[in-house]
């Protein structure tokens, strides 16, 4: 039997996004009212991937706060996820099948620079004030910066025939779990861990704040906001940090009233750790090395990416950074790997497996869940 499914990349795009490809319809010309109470035309897209992936408003919006994210987040792994992660975690107050996405409209630069400062620096500052006085060390372990940066999401509902509204908004607040600083000018750079219950206290603290000024601004007074705290990881990490708490705030409320845990981790493969929930892909994962390594010893190494929820694996990424660069050699590779993936993981597992050499990416073989066979897509020049 054929194990390979050789499918255009476009395809397996979709594969990765979601499931089957959605029937093709007309696009919707609405009328969207703008944060300056204006009105203008948008477009809603006919085509969404996948019902757990929100349909995005054409022409495409940037954040108002756009760029910033860069500079404020440690990593592109934290970048990555504090904004899909506040994407998932918006599915449970505003529907994929009824909402549609838009890029942060109300914070700007300005704003956002502003609430990210020190009290003692700008009096809409929500980190904690220092003084004169304060060493560099007293200051990191006394009052850390614990706000890294704000992401601003929008969702958009249809309130009639030809047209849309705003109809909630979500807020993610990026917290340090390490405080970066320096004794002297130019001098070596120091880290202060900032346990977990500290950054659970002064999260929770900041979003009551937060809340309280989007009702003040102009066309938040009364949607529904959704609040979650992201927690960033160290600036070497190279996996992403997570969502660990979030709050849904009603219609009109200026008040949270409870927070929701989430139990959401990524790991790294291969690990260490000795924990029974990472012992078995580990040792999958440690098996399909070997196999790759026996045959094929012309690579650097083999890293995965576990995604849990739950305490339950739902997605493992595996990236393989190739040195060959025939052709031939690059088909002998996945076909090989293919079967291998097949193979050695659970098969309720989803598995993406990415090829890249210094040319650029060379091969993609997607194994979803439950899948007989994996999809294959090889690079061409």
């Amino acid at each position: 039997m054929n194990r390979l499914r050789w499918v255009p990349v476009m395809v397996v795009t979709a594969m990765l996004a979601g499931c089957s490809l959605p029937s093709l319809t007309k696009d919707s010309t609405v009328v969207q009212s703008t944060t300056k109470d204006k009105e203008e035309t948008t477009i809603i897209p006919s085509m969404q991937i996948d019902n757990q992936y929100y349909r995005t408003l054409l022409p495409y919006k940037e954040s108002a706060s756009r760029g910033l994210i860069v500079s404020n987040i440690n990593t592109k792994y934290d970048i990555k996820e504090a904004e899909s992660g506040l994407q998932r975690l918006s599915q449970q107050a505003f529907s994929p099948d009824k909402y549609y996405f838009q890029e942060g409209q109300y914070l700007d630069t300005n704003t956002v620079n502003s609430w990210l400062a020190r009290s003692s620096q700008d009096p809409a500052g929500l980190n904690p004030k220092t003084t004169k006085n304060m060493s560099p060390t007293e200051r990191a372990k006394t009052a850390p910066i614990y706000l890294a940066h704000i992401i601003e999401q929008n969702y958009l509902e249809k309130t009639g025939k030809n047209k849309v509204k705003l109809a909630g908004i979500s807020i993610g607040l990026a917290l340090n779990s390490v405080y970066y600083y320096q004794k002297e000018q130019y001098g070596a750079t120091y880290e202060e861990d900032i346990p977990q219950a500290v950054l659970d206290a002064q999260g929770k603290k900041i979003a009551a704040q937060v809340v309280k000024r989007l009702r003040q601004i102009n066309g938040l007074s009364e949607v529904p906001i959704t609040v979650g705290l992201f927690k960033q990881l160290s600036r070497s990490s190279i996996v992403p940090g997570t969502y660990f708490a979030y709050t849904n705030v009603d219609q009109g409320s200026s008040q949270i009233k409870d927070w929701k845990s989430i139990n959401e981790e990524y790991v790294l493969f291969p690990t260490s750790d000795s924990n029974n929930k990472y012992r078995d892909i580990n040792e999958n994962f440690n098996y399909f090395k070997q196999d790759i390594d026996k045959y094929f010893s012309n690579y650097t190494n083999i890293v995965g990416t576990g995604f849990y929820q739950n305490n339950k694996i739902q997605k493992l990424e595996i990236q393989i950074p190739i040195k060959f660069y025939g052709s031939s050699e690059i088909i002998g590779f996945t076909q090989y790997m293919s079967g291998e993936v097949m193979d050695q993981f659970p098969k309720g597992l989803q598995v993406e497996v990415s090829v890249t050499s210094v040319n650029g990416p060379e091969a993609l073989v997607v194994k979803e869940a439950n899948a007989d066979q994996p999809y294959v897509h090889i690079y061409n020049d």
